[in-house]
């Protein structure tokens, strides 16, 4: 496709680019521009021509899956009139998002152009906080009365569902208070003459304007909603929240765990869109914060030079030890701040978790150890210079110490996180393996030093 758009752009045969336009899907469209964009593909006056080739009622969705860098070329080249109207064809919640990332010269001429209403909704949105419900919502949806006939409903959904993003979950109001919910599936099965206030479902399951986007995920993922209504204080419908922004945020979240359990500062932008200089600056506290905390450790090793001087073959364990305890720690910190995530382990399992954990630990050090002690005692029996059997017993107990140990530190540090309000996600891997490796060798030494009487 893209090759062929670019074909008829050269020959200038701009019938055939918009037949071709429209077979095809608005997404694959904000792609095709998007690949020409980054490729560089394009000069900035093509571009333009392009994006004015596109049918009229696929123009704003093929704007609204663009990234923020493209939408701003478009915008900086649009005319009064065209920005006019892809503004007023964009749902209100995407033209918030655009705003969101446009510089302020950008922001003030999308707002000038849009119509009163629209400008009223965007900023109404505007003044909620950016990670709370309030700033995810469309205030565009279809609010039915409780005694309109079914008919009459459908009358209403035909004249005013065009414009509106959702019309898959309909909304009950009185006063504009939020009173039921009711879904087309149920409108258009039920008697013409029926009443909505006899069909509708008053259990509504609703968010308020400031509630957390992660609450907001959650509830979608629990009830699997197409949309969600939200509330201010009052139960005052305000808006509603899509699943595809639902998505969105749940895709957030999970990035945003994995940069803090990889130990990197959380940044919005993409990977190639964030310069070296930011993605050193995101990375480089935590790398400090564990490369100093890990001299402690080395500190430890210095303290124990007579066990060294006695059996100098255990330094050559220690890589083992320390290994093994961050990588069950690393396994269990994964599992436990997932399962936390999803709501399957809350502060009130702390007890059931230590417990089964600690089980865990038990079964893995056990099979850990075995393996490891044959392995020691058939590589060392004949060395005359090694007691094969102490050193074999060592080694084996500091594994399963050591695994005990981590597996019980890895639940702890997340559930400890979250009592204390913090996100659990930053006692992941790296944090873990940093007091897992200084605790181990500090289990290890000690073990050695008994056994071997040192």
């Amino acid at each position: 496709m893209q090759n062929t758009v670019l074909t008829y752009l050269e020959e200038r045969n701009f019938k055939a680019i918009r037949n071709s336009f429209k077979d095809i899907n608005e997404i694959d469209i904000a792609e095709l521009f998007q690949t020409l964009f980054d490729e560089e593909m394009l000069e900035r006056d093509k571009f333009i021509l392009l994006f004015r080739l596109l049918p009229k009622d696929a123009a704003a969705d093929v704007f609204s899956y663009m990234d923020s860098d493209m939408q701003m070329l478009l915008v900086s080249s649009f005319t009064d009139k065209e920005l006019q109207n892809v503004i007023n064809d964009l749902y209100i919640d995407d033209t918030v998002d655009i705003i969101e990332d446009m510089p302020a010269n950008l922001v003030a001429r999308i707002i000038k152009s849009a119509d009163a209403e629209t400008r009223k909704q965007i900023n109404a949105i505007l003044r909620y906080p950016k990670d709370s419900a309030g700033s995810l919502m469309n205030t565009e949806y279809i609010a039915l009365r409780r005694d309109y006939t079914v008919r009459q409903a459908i009358d209403i959904i035909r004249k005013l569902g065009v414009n509106k993003e959702t019309v898959y979950t309909l909304y009950i109001t009185e006063n504009r208070k939020l009173i039921g919910v009711l879904s087309l599936l149920e409108l258009l099965t039920a008697d013409d003459d029926a009443i909505v206030n006899d069909i509708m479902d008053t259990n509504v399951i609703s968010v308020q304007t400031h509630e957390d986007k992660e609450v907001v995920a959650d509830t979608f993922s629990k009830y699997d909603f197409a949309a969600l209504p939200v509330v201010d204080a009052d139960n005052r419908m305000i808006g509603i929240i899509t699943f595809d922004d639902a998505m969105d945020v749940i895709e957030e979240e999970a990035t945003e765990d994995f940069e803090k359990m990889a130990a990197v500062a959380p940044s919005d932008e993409s990977y190639f869109k964030t310069s070296i200089f930011k993605h050193a600056k995101n990375r480089i506290l935590w790398l400090l914060i564990l490369m100093l905390s890990a001299t402690v450790t080395g500190v430890i090793i210095s303290s124990y030079d007579a066990a060294f001087a006695a059996v100098p073959l255990l330094v050559s364990f220690i890589p083992m030890i320390t290994g093994t305890g961050g990588n069950c720690g690393s396994q269990t910190s994964t599992m436990i701040i997932r399962g936390m995530s999803l709501g399957e382990i809350r502060l009130k399992d702390f007890a059931k978790v230590i417990f089964k954990e600690f089980g865990i630990a038990l079964l893995c050090g056990a099979v850990l150890a075995l393996v490891n002690g044959v392995r020691i005692f058939i590589m060392y029996n004949s060395d005359p210079m090694v007691d094969a059997i102490l050193l074999a017993v060592t080694v084996s107990l500091a594994i399963i110490a050591t695994v005990i140990m981590s597996k019980c530190i890895a639940c702890i540090l997340p559930m400890l996180a979250k009592k204390l309000k913090l996100d659990p996600a930053i006692m992941a891997a790296p944090v873990i393996t940093t007091i897992v490796d200084t605790c181990s060798t500090v289990l290890f030494f000690s073990l050695a030093t008994k056994i071997f009487g040192i």
